[in-house]
């Protein structure tokens, strides 16, 4: 082979490397998606989760196990994982299923004063009668705020050295119970009542958790 078709073989090979390199995905780390990664910026959330139907092999350290009648589900990071065949699909969260810590990333979000959280297309809201977080529909989006509400709702002062528990547990009764009394409810849109009613409505909701409140040895400013 001559010099000058060495040269050029030379050339033409260095040009195929360039264009695989060129060609290649970025490697995979912080900020650099995979093909199988969906970016969450809704609420500014901005964290990267595997999207729903991607399968893995093997599962993270000690997951949560949730079982949903026939259904194992397997809770991680604010993933949710379930069986198929040899190996684990990535799902969205069954509605209705408890678990006992939030994700490590999420958003809060308030909604007619009532927090609600967030993670990879997932809303939690606490329930103290089963000391876990619940997954929910999504409520409200429009009227969802990632700023805590003005405190125009209530101070409330425990009298009796009621614990943080038993407070979130007496406040969260007591809520739904005032939507029972009042047909408000704050956590929807508008509370739920048309707007000829809202204000009727929404002074008897008041009233009525300043009531059950008071009632539970609170002092409800």
């Amino acid at each position: 082979m001559s010099v000058v078709m060495r040269g050029v073989l030379v050339f033409a090979l260095a040009l195929l490397a360039l264009s695989a390199q060129a060609q290649a995905p970025p490697a995979h780390g912080y900020g650099a998606p995979h093909q199988s990664e969906h970016y969450d910026a809704r609420f500014n959330h901005n964290q990267y989760y595997p999207v729903h139907g991607a399968y893995v092999t093997t599962l993270p350290h000690a997951p949560v196990v949730i079982t949903r009648g026939p259904t194992h589900y397997y809770y991680s990071g604010g993933i949710w994982y379930a069986p198929s065949g040899p190996r684990f699909v990535v799902v969205g969260a069954p509605i209705g299923v408890f678990v006992p810590v939030l994700p490590p990333y999420y958003t809060t979000l308030w909604v007619g004063g009532v927090p609600y959280y967030y993670a990879n297309d997932t809303y939690y809201n606490w329930d103290p009668s089963q000391n876990g977080y619940e997954v929910v529909a999504p409520p409200n989006e429009q009227a969802a705020a990632t700023e805590a509400p003005p405190s125009d709702d209530l101070f409330i002062y425990p009298q009796s050295g009621q614990s943080a528990d038993q407070q979130a547990t007496d406040k969260y009764q007591c809520h739904q119970w005032a939507v029972g009394q009042s047909g408000f409810d704050p956590t929807q849109a508008a509370g739920g009542v048309p707007p000829e009613q809202y204000d009727s409505k929404h002074d008897a909701y008041q009233r009525a958790i300043r009531a059950c409140l008071g009632g539970r040895g609170y002092s409800v400013r």
